[in-house]
């Protein structure tokens, strides 16, 4: 029986869509290219990345572009190609799987197969030579040792099942000294001379970043700010962040911050504006403020696609990496002169020797330039001349969890920044999201031009988005957001939860598609799990509601909190999010209610401004919430009510009396 043709020309997926062209008869994730397997009694050639992978472009054009190999894997295998970021459930079952065989994961990831979905073998990339290798090899083993590949497939399959029963039952009360203990094991891994944690790679540390602000303004030691300085800074000085446009790339290959991988991905610079956001309004940090207000800017200008926001920016153009991004001395002279170019090479340590490759220079600021005027010349001239360039791709896919990341993160920083219209933004992306990605009553993770793919909404989706949902509500007092994260909440509620043990969740619906396992990862990687990220929600919703509602709710955000507690006191580097939500939780959440009948209350204006990361604030008349239920004004002043769990002080009437009931400095 032949093999199909290539089926991705009509794919939602831009990863998909660039290996249309492949002379691979590639095929999507479906039942029928699995069945096909069976049919023709061949293994399954899985092959996962995403749009803005530099080493997926490299294997494509080496490999999958390439006849003599395209017949190797048309003949002997059913090829199905597969977009992480749209399946990321797809993804977790088989990364583990790599994982577990070869000690490392990455993309591209090439797995291998039985027709009914189990690994019996995998790797990553694979240049030309040993590529076809690896396929002779595998066609070989398959044809003559059967039984050793059910074997194999049968022990990862194990494996895989017995990785998915995840943490022990039980763990450690989540309290202050919890948050310290985490915090106390994250510093030790700081590297204190160049920023950051850990060694090279280095990827930014965002929701860390986050919970050591919350750590700091829980206790008030210097000792969790000064990394968040350190890091903050050493990122925003560094190659990984872009000196002319903003924005930040995926991560850095040196330990110094200097080379990055250069895609920009929307997850990325959602979650560390948030946290540039909360370090400036905190501390009034100038550095801070400027890369919220750029890295929004970047946003709003580059990934924006009408009202929502695209998935990322390639590493490559025109099939050279970072291409787009470096500079020679030779390259800054002939666009400024000779004067501004070498004032320039010695601002963005531009040198002959390079930093990247080819004697190419990444651009640095390792000090504020000393002329504002001529700084800002220099840049827009560069910046015009870079646009020149042949431009990254952009991957235009829609992806419901990172827009909700970046609703929360635009309309806190419009809090931080004093800009009204990324709030604007921010509401706006909702409704579009809400407008497009909900059909038939339930939400789909990602659309492409208006289209939304099959592919169902996992529980982050859900958990970002309701999030990003209750920020607008506070932010505006308009209930239907309100109603809109809810409605996501008591969905997740329904199918996410794992009903035989409580505060534990899986990463995809019960009425979803049934893989060799289903999904349940609790550690934060690159963006928090959808189990903390549903904690977040839940615990930020539950002060929202009515009172069931809020017992409800309560009682989930608390057992998955509980649940997930043997992360904090074991593995917290890969709980940074868990930590910022459980530094909300032991401080009640605090909650402030401003009794007013101004949408512009200068005193809610300052609670908004004065509270801690995780806090909750809503303001407006008497009873129009929860919250605000039997609290009026006082004396015809506005009235601010401060609670903790469900303590609440007496009401205050100015900034400085609630800045003195939030035990913070005015």
């Amino acid at each position: 029986m032949s093999p199909a043709a290539n089926t991705l020309g009509g794919a939602t997926s831009p990863y998909l869509r660039q290996h249309a062209d492949n002379p691979v008869h590639w095929q999507q994730w479906t039942p029928d290219a699995l069945a096909e397997a069976g049919r023709r009694d061949v293994p399954i050639l899985l092959s996962i990345g995403y749009a803005a992978c530099h080493w997926c472009h490299v294997m494509a054009h080496e490999s999958f572009e390439d006849d003599e190999v395209a017949a190797a894997m048309n003949a002997d295998f059913v090829c199905i190609k597969v977009d992480r970021e749209e399946r990321p459930d797809l993804d977790a079952v088989y990364m583990n799987a790599t994982v577990a065989m070869t000690g490392q994961g990455g993309w591209p990831m090439t797995c291998f197969l039985t027709p009914d979905g189990r690994p019996f073998f995998c790797g990553t990339y694979y240049p030309k030579p040993q590529f076809l290798q690896l396929l002779a090899a595998v066609t070989d083993t398959w044809r003559t040792r059967r039984g050793e590949v059910e074997e194999a497939s049968d022990q990862v399959a194990g494996e895989l099942r017995r990785m998915a029963a995840g943490l022990p039952d039980g763990g450690p009360e989540i309290e202050p000294a919890l948050c310290d203990h985490a915090v106390m094991a994250v510093l030790r891994d700081e590297d204190v001379e160049r920023g950051g944690f850990g060694r090279a790679p280095k990827f930014p540390p965002s929701a860390l970043l986050e919970a050591l602000l919350r750590t700091y303004e829980r206790t008030g030691s210097p000792l969790p700010l000064d990394p968040v300085v350190r890091t903050g800074t050493a990122m925003a000085r560094g190659g990984i962040y872009d000196q002319l446009a903003g924005g930040f790339a995926r991560y850095s290959v040196d330990a110094d911050w200097v080379v990055p991988h250069f895609e920009k991905m929307l997850y990325d610079n959602a979650l560390l504006l948030r946290a540039y956001a909360h370090w400036g309004r905190r501390t009034g940090d100038p550095l801070a403020l400027r890369i919220a207000a750029e890295t929004a800017g970047f946003l709003l200008g580059d990934l924006a696609d009408g009202d929502m926001f695209t998935s990322a920016l390639d590493a490559d153009a025109a099939g050279i990496e970072g291409s787009s991004y470096v500079w020679t001395p030779a390259q800054l002279n002939e666009v400024l002169g000779g004067d501004d170019g070498a004032w320039a090479a010695s601002l963005f340590e531009v040198t002959e020797r390079g930093t990247f490759e080819h004697g190419s220079s990444v651009l640095q600021l390792l000090t504020d330039p000393d002329d504002a005027e001529r700084f800002e010349r220099v840049r827009s001239a560069l910046l015009a001349a870079r646009s020149r360039r042949v431009r990254p791709a952009r991957d235009d896919k829609i992806v419901t969890a990172w827009n909700g990341l970046t609703i929360t993160a635009l309309a806190e920083a419009s809090v931080a920044l004093g800009v009204p219209p990324l709030l604007t933004a921010a509401a706006q992306c909702a409704e579009a999201l809400l407008g497009l990605h909900i059909v038939d009553g339930r939400l789909r993770r990602a659309s492409l031009g208006g289209v939304v793919g099959d592919s169902a909404a996992i529980l982050e989706d859900h958990a970002a988005l309701a999030t990003g949902l209750l920020t607008l509500y506070q932010l505006t007092g308009d209930a239907a957001w309100l109603t809109s994260a809810t409605d996501l909440l008591d969905i997740a509620l329904r199918h996410f939860a794992d009903p035989q043990r409580p505060g534990r969740w899986f990463d995809t619906a019960d009425d979803a598609e049934q893989l060799m396992v289903r999904p349940a990862d609790p550690l934060d990687n690159a963006t928090p799990s959808g189990a903390s990220l549903i904690a977040e929600a839940l615990l930020t919703a539950a002060h929202l509601v009515d009172a069931d509602r809020a017992t409800r709710y309560g009682e989930a955000a608390e057992a998955t909190l509980r649940a997930h507690s043997p992360l904090l006191a074991r593995a917290p580097r890969s709980a940074g999010h868990w930590l910022a939500v459980a530094e909300a939780a032991v401080r009640g959440p605090l909650q402030v209610a401003v009794a007013t009948d101004r949408p512009d209350s200068e005193l809610l204006a300052a609670a908004r401004q004065l509270v801690p990361g995780g806090a909750i604030v809503v303001g407006g008349a008497v009873d129009s919430s929860p919250l605000l239920e039997g609290r009026d004004r006082i004396g015809g002043n506005d009235a601010a009510y401060v609670c903790r769990g469900r303590t609440c002080d007496l009401p205050v009437t100015g900034a400085r009396e609630l800045a003195d009931a939030l035990g913070v400095s005015v």
